[in-house]
Order: C-alpha cells, then sequence, then structure tokens
C-alpha cells in the first residue's frame, strides 16, 4: 500500500513541475523574456500553497479518497486550460489554479504516515518521498523531451491524461480513515492558528521548510533561462535530462527516513541545510562547466530532501487527530518557501547569472541553518527549567 500510495504521490505532484524544462519555449511563443517566465513557476507555487491552507485541512473532516477525487478531476481541468491558454496572462491564470488542485499528494501522505507505527514513520515518510522526487523526475525530464518534439502546449495535454490514471488509483485503492473530526469548516481553518501557537516544534519546522525549499526552487526556477544561455545553449530535451540527477536522491530517500527515525532530526536539518549552503558554492561555478552544476544539483537535492523528511516526521508525531492541519501548515509553508525562492532566485539570476543564484540560494539555506541551531539552544534552558 505505501508503494503505491507512493506512485499516486508521484502522478499528483508532477503536475507542478511540467513547466520548468518549458519555460524558455513558452517564453519565446509569447515574445516574454525568459527570466520573466518563471512567473509561471512562482504562481504555481503560491497557488500549491493556497491549496494546501484551503483543501487538505479537510481532510481531517472527510474522508481523503473523496477529497483527492475531486481534486485530480479539477486538477485535470485546469491542466487542460493551460494548454489552450491564448495569452501568458492567462497562463499564469492557469498555472496558480494547477497548483491550487494538485494537492492530492498532500493528503494521501499524512493519511498513510497515521497508518505507519512510530518507529517506522520516518521510514514510510521516506518511501512516499521517493513518490514525490519521482513526480519531479518525470515532470522535468518527460516534459523536457515531449515539448522539443512536439511543443509545450502536447505536454499539459498527456498531463491531463495522466490525471484521469490517478484518479482511478485514488478512488480504488486510497484507504479510508476512521479518526475524523466533527468541526465545521471555518473552526478547521480557524484552528490552523492554534496549532501554530501551541505548537513550538511546528512552527521552527515551518520556518526551516521554507528557507530550504525557498533556496532549492531558486535553482530550478532559473535553471531552464540560466542553461537556455550562453555558454550552453541548451534546447528542453537537453535542460529536462538534468532532472535525472534526482534518480540519487530517489533511492537514498528511504534510507534518510531510516536515519531519521535512529538520530535527532535536527541533527538531520542542520546536515541539509548545510549540504544545500555547500552545493550553491558550486552552482556558483557552473558558467565554467557541467560538472560543477551536477555537483550542486546533487547536494541540494540531498539537502533538501534530508530537511524534508527530517521535519515531516517530527511534525506528523504532534497530534494523531489533526495530522492534515499539521501538514497545512508545515507543507503551505514549505510550498510559500517554494515561491519566495522561485522569486528570488530568478531576480539572483537576471542580476549576477549562476553567481547571483548562488549568493541567494546559499544565504537561504544558512539561515534555515541558524533557525535550527538558535531553536535547539533556546530548548535547552527551557528543558533543564523543567527538569529543575
Amino acid at each position: 500500500m505505501v508503494a503505491l500510495m507512493a506512485v499516486c504521490c508521484a502522478l499528483a505532484v508532477s503536475t507542478i513541475y511540467y513547466h520548468q524544462p518549458l519555460l524558455p519555449q513558452i517564453a519565446s511563443s509569447f515574445g516574454v523574456a525568459p527570466t520573466h517566465a518563471s512567473l509561471i513557476a512562482t504562481l504555481t507555487q503560491l497557488g500549491y500553497a493556497v491549496g494546501l491552507l484551503l483543501i487538505v485541512p479537510l481532510a481531517d473532516r472527510q474522508q481523503p479518497r473523496k477529497l483527492a477525487t475531486l481534486a485530480v478531476a479539477a486538477n485535470a481541468i485546469a491542466l487542460l486550460a493551460c494548454a489552450a491558454a491564448p495569452s501568458f496572462a492567462l497562463l499564469c491564470a492557469a498555472s496558480f489554479a494547477v497548483g491550487v488542485t494538485a494537492v492530492t499528494a498532500q493528503i494521501i501522505i499524512p493519511a498513510i504516515s497515521g497508518l505507519a507505527p512510530p518507529a517506522a514513520r520516518g521510514r514510510t515518510a521516506g518511501i512516499l518521498l521517493s513518490g514525490l522526487s519521482a513526480g519531479l523526475l518525470l515532470a522535468r525530464t518527460a516534459s523536457g523531451f515531449i515539448g522539443a518534439a512536439t511543443g509545450w502546449r502536447t505536454v499539459f495535454v498527456l498531463a491531463a491524461l495522466v490525471d484521469v490514471a490517478l484518479l482511478a488509483i485514488v478512488a480504488g485503492k486510497l484507504p479510508t480513515v476512521t479518526t475524523l473530526a466533527t468541526i465545521s469548516y471555518g473552526r478547521l481553518i480557524r484552528s490552523l492558528g492554534s496549532l501554530v501557537r501551541e505548537e513550538r516544534v511546528l512552527r521552527i519546522s515551518a520556518a526551516a521548510a521554507f528557507m530550504m525549499f525557498a533556496a532549492f526552487s531558486a535553482l530550478w526556477a532559473t535553471l531552464a533561462a540560466l542553461l537556455a544561455q550562453a555558454p550552453y545553449e541548451f534546447g528542453p530535451a537537453a535542460i529536462g535530462a538534468f532532472g535525472l540527477v534526482a534518480l540519487l536522491g530517489i533511492a537514498a530517500s528511504p534510507r534518510i527516513g531510516a536515519l531519521v527515525d535512529r538520530l535527532d532530526a535536527r541533527n538531520m536539518l542542520l546536515a541539509g541545510a548545510l549540504a544545500l549552503a555547500i552545493g550553491f558554492a558550486f552552482i556558483a561555478a557552473s558558467g565554467h562547466g557541467l560538472g560543477w552544476l551536477i555537483i550542486g544539483m546533487v547536494l541540494l537535492d540531498f539537502g533538501n530532501r534530508a530537511g524534508l523528511v527530517a521535519n515531516q516526521a517530527r511534525v506528523y508525531a504532534l497530534r494523531p487527530e489533526a495530522r492534515s492541519r499539521l501538514n497545512t501548515v508545515f507543507m503551505g509553508s514549505y510550498f510559500l518557501g517554494g515561491a519566495a525562492g522561485a522569486a528570488l532566485g530568478s531576480y539572483g539570476a537576471h542580476r549576477g547569472a549562476w553567481i547571483g543564484l548562488a549568493a541567494v540560494g546559499a544565504l537561504l539555506a544558512l539561515t534555515a541553518a541558524a533557525i535550527n541551531t538558535l531553536s535547539s539552544r533556546a530548548a535547552r534552558p527551557a528543558l533543564a527549567d523543567s527538569r529543575a
């Protein structure tokens, strides 16, 4: 069941990444600057954060299977709207709608993680994260090749057909949940603020996740535009092939999750943030050779993955009856970070190419490390006082 749901996570999350290798091609078709096309990435991530806020909490009061089915159907319609968009403005609006409705994976993950015993929760989250990563790989690699051969609009049509397959799996196989809350939608949404106020671990995890995914997204939102320029001048297919770098991280996700089960999550989070910062040191030299870029991408992938698994494992352990709402706060912050990172990365790349991008990403990663370190130090005196 966990493996099957990992596949569903892959298919669901892929819809918010299909556009990334296609941004120069889309920009050319509408006559806008390649760096301005990153607005599509920003709006898609922002839409995803909105979907997390408004849709995912409902999984605490109604069956995740029903909610996920409706979300997938709406997502397919939004993808078709992208394919038919007659202007860049309408494509941006449709991309936002794709993000809002692409939250099925965030309905599945807390539901399945809640079924796992505590000692295996990190490993389960790692397996599901492998699915998410596979979705990124599918989206970036396949869309690059398909876009180069048939145009970017075809990619969105095929993505809608993938949603049809996902709909069949979710409707028939997603397990039912027995711990549903009897609470109105308004109270459900208002309770998100209570969770943030009352759960210190949630606040720390959400802040660190915001910074780490912002750093990660800064690269991917601008990678296509930078690789399309001199000295590389790559097309969509070659740019999409860089998604294959994620294969190493996909294979490592369950092991990372098992490490989180055995080690302290704060240590894993710090290691992930530092891996991101070091990775951007290699990204800064990417204008001089692809080897620097590939090493940097591998470090970024491992760093982001380690931070995500560590944060998810400790957040899902807080309140079993509110896992979907906890996931809403955490992943909402995560993807808001993605939207912010896409915008900041585009600014850095526009001002300073690879070095400008690296400066933005490294600063975000080091901020995540500082949040983790300072929060850990603040927790020790409080623990000592409680023991006294």
